[in-house]
């Protein structure tokens, strides 16, 4: 193996699992030198086939080899000694984001912290605190309802967490505005933005990460009765913009929709309630026409229903439905089975296996100006719709 040039090693190791790696890395020098260096770190990322499935239930955390499913391992996590629930936040390149209460809705003067973590690898990070804003008129039954974005900014490298929060008036039963932070962990730090143009439609629900964005659905904040649909935030330039819907939803007015990720693919549930779910892929980010109708669900009476994941061959796709069972999809034979021995679960995500670690290096050179013009250019020639 040493007389392997070092590109062809280096080709080989990024294809092999992080714990086969660790192990590697600890035998020698040259070794550990070139699995610790930033350039293999992300060779392996990108040709990495070691996925996982992760499960919450409470304040426990399992992983499981997707698609294999096999048994469900328990994860150690920052919080799992000292919470009464905790939350995942989102995943990104091995990273999780989770927090150590049920975030979604809490009380704006507790202390809910937030850590990323890669499982793999073992390591976390706490992220500096930041305390939701106070309203006006503080009551004492007034919620917060708080809702998380995790991704990588792929312009500068970096990694950031998006909070949008508002407050609930129960007793005059009104809304205060929302209020955007974003958390870069190159600075370290939280920064605030204007307040985003949408109602949040579902409130529980994590942001969905695809091509350098994260994704809900919402409704425009000026009538909120307007129809629904897909806000995203673009991590580089800090801005809403609206994500076109496939045509021949937009002329149908029963119905409801819902927003994941399957295959590196933006992915829309439609769900008509008792007659049938749609679910639509998008295969060239951006462009409406691209919209693809990949399977049907008929006559279902679900409310919920996720696409997780492809199996090895892409035969088959995991469902999480009603937001605590699995079950596999076969695209043709169009069948439904449930995946045994995985109980009721209250959150699941895929992670990729990697090396990155959550606590990356601090780079205070500044950006130049001509590329940060440049992905702002790129980014409107793709005819979004922008919201500043």
């Amino acid at each position: 193996m040493a007389d392997l040039p070092p590109e062809i090693l280096s080709e080989i190791f990024s294809r092999l699992p992080v714990k086969s790696l660790l192990r590697f890395r600890s035998t020698s020098k040259s070794l550990k030198s070139l699995i610790d260096s930033h350039k293999f770190i992300n060779l392996h990322l990108q040709n990495s086939l070691n996925f996982n499935l992760i499960l919450r239930r409470k304040t426990d955390l399992y992983h499981l080899h997707f698609p294999n499913l096999t048994t469900a391992v328990p994860l150690n996590h920052p919080f799992i000694h000292h919470s009464n629930n905790i939350a995942l936040l989102g995943s990104c390149n091995g990273l999780l984001a989770i927090s150590n209460g049920e975030i979604a809705f809490t009380n704006p003067y507790s202390a809910n912290e937030i850590a990323f973590c890669n499982p793999t690898i073992r390591k976390h990070r706490i992220i500096p605190y930041l305390p939701l804003p106070i309203p006006s008129r503080s009551q004492s039954d007034n919620i917060a309802l708080c809702v998380h974005g995790f991704g990588f900014d792929s312009l500068s490298a970096d990694y950031k967490l998006l909070r949008i929060s508002w407050f609930v008036d129960l007793q005059h039963h009104t809304f205060d505005n929302s209020h955007l932070t974003l958390f870069s962990s190159k600075t370290n730090s939280w920064k605030t933005l204007p307040d985003m143009p949408y109602i949040l439609y579902y409130t529980l629900t994590m942001g969905v990460f695809v091509e350098n964005s994260l994704h809900w659905i919402m409704t425009p904040k000026l009538d909120g009765l307007q129809p629904c649909l897909i806000a995203a935030f673009n991590l580089s330039l800090e801005i809403f913009n609206e994500v076109p819907l496939p045509d021949e939803i937009i002329s149908n007015e029963s119905f409801k929709i819902s927003i994941a990720v399957l295959g590196g693919c933006l992915c829309l549930p439609v769900n008509y309630q008792t007659t049938k779910i749609d679910v639509w892929v998008m295969k060239e980010y951006g462009c409406r026409d691209s919209w693809c109708k990949h399977f049907t669900l008929v006559k279902s009476c679900l409310d919920f229903l996720r696409p997780l994941g492809y199996c090895s061959d892409g035969s088959k796709v995991l469902l999480e439905i009603d937001c605590k069972k699995l079950f596999w999809y076969d695209l043709k034979s169009e069948q439904i089975s449930y995946v045994e021995g995985i109980p009721n679960l209250d959150d699941t995500m895929i992670c990729v296996g990697s090396l990155v670690s959550p606590s990356l290096p601090v780079d205070n050179r500044r950006k130049k100006q001509n590329r940060t013009s440049k992905g702002r250019d790129d980014f409107l020639s793709r005819g979004f719709k922008l919201r500043l």
